[in-house]
């Protein structure tokens, strides 16, 4: 046999083992959210498979409400669609005691679990055994622009009031220059609008329920909290508020369009990055404010993770890249490709141990200490009967949070009043906790 014919016949099996191997391949289908860290996670996720060529990879990328919705539904009823999901802290527990989450006591030695950090590893346990592997973490902040303070001669505190906020927002207000005062979440849904007012609320001294469950937005500090934040958005907000969640106030503010923006800490990153904000140099940060004589701050803590459902058939290959995607190495990746101030935040003590890290990302130490001073064990200054922080950790709150969600935005959108958003939110949260057998 000539060279040509032996070449040709050594190509031609190639061809076959390749074929083979992509037929054996075993095919994930991730479930995951539009934000900008999971979208970098897919564009590196050639990585993985390079590393595990018995793998491929299909990927459903959904806005942050769609998200909650599909992987809900498909979990609830055991649909099986996904083999790996992003779901947060909210549902980590709760899922994992209907037995719809597969543990993750058996990843590699290297993962080092006890890297964690303990708050978001405590978070995502039950009894002590892992259910979901946290890909970023989170609390909130203000984040402001610097240039503008300066200019509009205020200066904002490292520990912020609502008074201090209002104050700062009416005097860098500049809607000529489509330079807004302030920018916060306005698009419905109970993990949208309702993160962020629920932590408002929290840090006026508000509660969802009283020990009893018994709703309390016909209460003063709910009263107090709703009247600002209309009064704020209305005022010295963007146009078209009512649809602005995360992603969209990330874009204003990447557009220097916000004066400020209180948000969650894992933003940071991207109102930092040169390639895509404006404002990328001029970028200052201050604690979740508070109202005066009220000691809580609001401070939430989240994580966005990743989990295998009990439903899956491909167990193995899920939990390879749920390791994959976690872990320190992944953290390494990153950075060799964007830089550190790009590694995935919130997650892990070594990450603030390393002084590249703190060198690259002037945020670092803000978002440490905002997510070691929250208390989702106690989010509110009342004794209530829940956790959570920024949401409360009952299956029911789901449809009772999105609904109230929708009121707001409403009331944000001009359609009724504060008084009227809330004495709608007491009345079918009322009705949904009788319902559910909370109360009477």
């Amino acid at each position: 046999m000539n060279m040509r014919a032996v070449l040709g016949a050594a190509t031609a099996l190639t061809a076959v083992g390749l074929t083979a191997a992509a037929q054996d391949a075993t095919t994930l289908t991730i479930a995951t959210v539009n934000n900008g860290d999971m979208i970098r996670m897919q564009a590196l996720s050639d990585n993985f498979t390079e590393q595990n060529p018995d793998i491929a990879l299909e990927w459903v990328t959904l806005e942050e409400n769609v998200l909650r919705q599909r992987v809900t539904q498909d979990i609830a009823t055991g649909g099986g669609q996904f083999d790996v999901m992003t779901i947060g802290t909210y549902e980590v527990p709760i899922w994992a005691a209907q037995d719809w989450l597969l543990p993750l006591d058996d990843l590699p030695a290297d993962y080092d679990v006890d890297d964690l950090l303990p708050a978001i590893r405590s978070a995502l346990s039950v009894d002590g055994t892992l259910y979901a592997a946290p890909f970023y973490g989170e609390s909130a902040m203000v984040m402001y622009r610097t240039d503008v303070a300066e200019q509009a001669g205020v200066e904002i505190p490292d520990e912020p009031t609502w008074s201090d906020i209002k104050a700062a927002a009416e005097a860098m207000h500049d809607p000529d220059n489509e330079v807004y005062g302030i920018c916060l979440r306005g698009k419905p849904g109970w993990g949208e609008n309702m993160g962020f007012i629920t932590a408002m609320a929290n840090s006026y001294g508000a509660s969802w329920f009283d020990m009893e469950w018994q709703p309390q937005f016909d209460s003063e500090p709910w009263q107090a909290a709703m009247n600002d934040y209309l009064e704020l958005m209305n005022n010295y907000g963007p146009p078209g508020a009512s649809s602005n969640g995360f992603n969209e106030n990330l874009a204003l503010f990447q557009q220097g369009r916000c004066g400020m923006w209180i948000d969650a800490t894992v933003a940071a990153s991207f109102v930092t990055d040169p390639d895509d904000s404006t404002v990328a140099d001029s970028v200052g940060y201050a604690t979740f404010p508070s109202r005066e004589g009220v000691d809580n701050r609001g401070n939430w803590l989240w994580a966005w993770s990743l989990a295998v459902p009990s439903s899956t058939d491909a167990e193995d290959a899920a939990k390879r890249f749920v390791a994959w995607a976690t872990s320190k190495d992944y953290t390494t990746l990153v950075a060799q490709e964007e830089g550190w101030r790009a590694a995935p935040p919130g997650t892990r003590t070594s990450l603030y141990q390393n002084q590249e890290y703190q060198a690259a990302a002037p945020f670092a130490e803000m978002t440490l200490k905002a997510m070691q001073a929250a208390t989702p064990e106690n989010p509110s200054v009342d004794e209530v009967p829940y956790t959570g922080g920024q949401f409360v950790a009952i299956p029911e709150f789901q449809g009772i949070g999105t609904a109230v969600g929708q009121t707001f935005s409403a009331a944000l959108a001009g359609q009724m009043d504060a008084e009227q958003a809330l004495q709608t939110a007491q009345q079918l949260t009322q009705r949904e906790m009788q319902r559910a057998g909370y109360i009477d």
